[in-house]
């Protein structure tokens, strides 16, 4: 066997099929376990009619930008309409961290990797992936009976014989089109953030620009929810509603906290709470949100009920500075300030757009009988949160160009790659 034939087979046993069965595997696995574990807290494991397990699912799919059908029904004397728009980022980041790391895996030590081999590698997780998607995919399907109350609804139920239902299935097709999707940016984010991933030659040259930047937003999104989350169970301690807060902690931390990032740039967000909804988050914004027209979500608006809201400006300059210097310490002696300050804003904008894009929430349910009843009050209920989108955009990117600039001069005394120092002459 020749030497190139050699490393081939080497290659291909260091990422087969074998290693792409466990990372898929371990990977819905996790968020699976997420999933169980965040429902459980929030009290699903009552639902009637060993419901559980299919509410995971539904979870699991949410997660990958799969999409779950609320349906009702009550006769032909009734009327229901149901609509859930979510995505639970901790189960998504969980999912995220654990594919991302098992793709990785077999690729360390190495200093570059052909297309071919990278794109074969990916393809291997992909027809996997595929499949398993299938199990959550087909398993996220359940119909629940609704009480009508005590009151004239309910005597007219008992007349008409209605008997409302709500229920939730999968759009099959689309959860496959958009968790490959989701699959396939994890695979190159991955490879983004990662200073050690090999890349194909001919884009060697752009790795200087791209992964410090890349980089530092990953350990900005992770340093929220690492604060965010010492910071809830240091509530729960204090405060108690343990249960409560390890839910929010394992379905929708980054949620919560990310819309915090972005309030500290001065973003805004549209929304309201009205009926039995309520949403992930401090009591505060629950507060501001629960009125009977669409309420601005902003710093201002929150200040009103609480001042020391005020510290996410703070906060987000901290973190910003750092994952700036952090970013400005792993590029190139040779960039320049302005140039950090470009990749930074970039960066910047690109993050504070995938927030805007996956941390936005819709609910709707509502029944009506005999014409009694609204559909968006009443019996039922409702809850979105909108962005602003572009203006939370620009914001980020004029923030990043601020601290992507004074990152850089911090980080000159720091010693970097291609620096040549008067000691070593």
């Amino acid at each position: 066997m020749s030497p190139q034939a050699a490393f081939d087979q080497a290659v291909v046993a260091r990422h087969g099929w074998a290693q792409a069965v466990a990372t898929v595997l371990v990977a819905l696995g996790a968020m699976g376990v997420v999933a169980a574990l965040g429902l459980w807290a929030a009290g699903a494991s009552d639902l009637p009619d060993h419901a559980f397990p299919r509410v995971v699912a539904a979870t699991v799919v949410t997660a990958v930008g799969g999409t779950i059908k609320l349906s009702g029904s009550a006769g032909g004397l009734a009327d229901t309409k149901a609509g859930l728009t979510v995505i639970p980022l901790s189960v998504t980041l969980t999912g995220a961290l654990v594919l991302g790391a098992g793709f990785l895996r077999p690729l360390r030590h190495r200093a570059v990797a052909g297309g071919r081999e990278l794109a074969g590698w990916a393809a291997r997780i992909a027809v996997l992936w595929l499949p398993a998607l299938l199990a959550p995919a087909y398993a996220a399907r359940q119909t629940f009976k609704l009480s009508l109350g005590d009151d004239t609804l309910s005597d007219l139920g008992d007349l008409f014989g209605v008997s409302p239902e709500v229920g939730f299935t999968t759009d099959v097709p689309q959860t496959l089109l958009f968790g490959l999707l989701w699959m396939a940016g994890v695979l190159v984010l991955a490879l983004l953030v990662s200073a050690r991933a090999p890349l194909p030659g001919r884009l060697l040259p752009f790795q200087e620009s791209v992964r410090p930047a890349a980089h530092a937003m990953v350990v900005l999104l992770l340093a929220y929810v690492v604060l965010g989350t010492l910071i809830a169970l240091v509530v729960a301690v204090t405060r108690g509603h343990a249960r409560e807060t390890l839910a929010v902690i394992l379905l929708g931390m980054p949620n919560l906290v990310w819309l915090t990032l972005t309030l500290g740039l001065g973003a805004t967000w549209n929304g309201r709470v009205e009926g039995p909804f309520g949403l992930p988050m401090p009591h505060v914004l629950d507060e501001v949100l629960r009125s009977k027209d669409t309420t601005t979500l902003d710093l201002r608006t929150l200040a009103e009920h609480d001042g020391r809201v005020w510290w996410l400006v703070v906060v987000d300059a901290v973190l910003l500075l750092a994952v700036a210097f952090l970013m400005a310490a792993r590029s190139p002696a040779r960039v320049r300030a302005g140039r950090h300050a470009v990749h930074m804003a970039v960066a910047l904008a690109l993050t504070v757009l995938m927030i805007c894009l996956m941390g936005r929430i819709s609910a709707r349910y509502g029944l009506s009988v005999l014409g009694i009843g609204d559909l968006g009050g009443g019996l039922g209920g409702k809850l979105f949160l909108e962005p602003e989108l572009w203006t939370a955009v620009g914001l980020g990117a004029l923030w990043g160009l601020v601290t992507g600039f004074l990152g850089a001069l911090s980080a000159r005394p720091v010693r970097r790659k291609g620096e040549i120092k008067a000691a070593d002459v």
